[in-house]
């Protein structure tokens, strides 16, 4: 009868997209074809896990929302249930792909389901509460670091008196500000032993500075899971193809993440003066007639794939060279 659902139908694999916002979730279940909306808060969860619990859910797929799918990501988790996060503008290109121009809440819930069955993404476990901790510590850090230089370079221009001294105070509170964050930082990761030891790993490649580890503890949670073409394609580090015929059109990289893959960059720039190896790869790409960036974006890459094989391996950086 139409509106209920059989016990082959309940056996049958499930895929539940989730559309988040910060006062909803919109979801959809595939293929019962049964959308519904809970409230994102701790009584909406139960309510959401209710309503799967007579479903073999083989996945559920979420957007990465700013925080507001973190709460509900770490509950879904907790019970054993596997859960994906798409990106935005996949989700939207496979929404083209699939003839759906129109865009709503439960016709996302609907695309990201559906997603889930065809696309097959990847499960990705929640943060930890340190992990977590350290996103929103690197977070406030980099506002920290913008406000300070948008205050900065205004004190340099301003000839008001008055200004001059507000704009002071306000910079030397800044320093502070940004002091406590940094000595956060370094007390979150020295606390957590996995995130130490990553920490360390890191650390201990030439070139590689706090910043650059910050930006790949929580731009990269997946380092050492992944192989190393997955974490440059990640990194945004990935050059792709762009043949068609008989035309071989330049590689260049797209994607990724934006603020790990200029976190790389300001590094590579480093690894190609003090690191020996990276200094030779990165001295032979420019005499084969590579511009400096190019060759920057290769030592990038070369660093990426570098920490994500020591991760690996658990251990430290050692030079090749004698």
């Amino acid at each position: 009868m139409q509106g209920k659902v059989t016990t082959e139908d309940a056996m049958a694999p499930v895929y539940c997209g989730i559309d988040v916002c910060k006062e909803r979730l919109d979801v959809y279940l595939h293929p019962l074809g049964e959308p519904f909306s809970v409230a994102n808060d701790s009584g909406g969860w139960r309510r959401l896990l209710r309503r799967l619990a007579g479903h073999r859910v083989a996945m559920v797929v979420m957007e990465p929302t700013s925080k507001y799918h973190r709460a509900a990501h770490r509950h879904l988790g907790s019970v054993g249930i596997a859960v994906a996060l798409i990106a935005p503008h996949r989700a939207r290109l496979f929404a083209g792909a699939c003839g759906q121009l129109a865009k709503t809440d439960r016709i996302d819930a609907r695309i990201l389901a559906l997603a889930g069955e065809r696309l097959d993404p990847k499960v990705a476990s929640p943060p930890t509460a340190e992990e977590e901790a350290l996103e929103e510590l690197a977070g406030a850090r980099a506002a920290a670091v913008a406000e300070r230089t948008a205050t900065s370079n205004r004190l340099r221009t301003t000839t008001c008196a008055f200004l001059r001294r507000e704009l002071g105070n306000r910079l030397r509170g800044l320093e502070r500000h940004l002091e406590r964050i940094e000595a956060r930082i370094v007390t979150t990761i020295a606390t957590e032993a996995h995130l130490a030891r990553q920490a360390a790993i890191i650390r201990s490649i030439p070139g590689m500075g706090p910043v650059n580890v910050l930006a790949i503890l929580t731009g990269l949670r997946e380092i050492g899971r992944i192989n190393g073409k997955e974490a440059a394609a990640l990194a945004g580090l990935a050059p792709f193809a762009n043949d068609s015929g008989p035309r071989h059109g330049q590689r260049r990289i797209r994607g990724g993440r934006p603020a790990l893959r200029k976190a790389l960059y300001m590094a590579a720039v480093a690894a190609s003066r003090c690191n020996p190896e990276l200094k030779a790869f990165y001295q032979r790409l420019r005499a084969k007639g590579k511009s400096a960036k190019a060759a920057l974006i290769a030592v990038a890459r070369k660093l990426i794939v570098l920490a994500n094989t020591l991760v690996s391996e658990n251990r430290t950086w050692t030079s090749a060279r004698p």
